[in-house]
């Protein structure tokens, strides 16, 4: 939980979402799965009553899976 409130940690993970998506090895589909989501869901929260879930919590949950997930998948750290 102490991680989650760091800000160093979110600085690394944001650093290497960016990374990610600016990586020509990382597929296409891989980099959707993260900007679909957020942009979806920033755009039209208020369609779905459904996840009660803030804007920016959201975005830092679909965050963390993607850096956590294709940082493994493509050796990026």
């Amino acid at each position: 939980m102490r991680k989650l409130l760091s800000l160093r940690h979110w600085k690394t993970t944001f650093g290497l979402i960016y990374r990610l998506l600016i990586a020509k090895e990382v597929a296409l589909m891989d980099k959707l799965l993260f900007l679909v989501p957020v942009i979806v869901y920033w755009v039209i929260p208020d369609l779905l009553p459904f996840l009660p879930i803030d804007d920016i919590a959201f975005t830092m949950i679909i965050a963390e899976w993607f850096a956590h997930r294709m940082g493994r998948k493509y050796n990026i750290s």
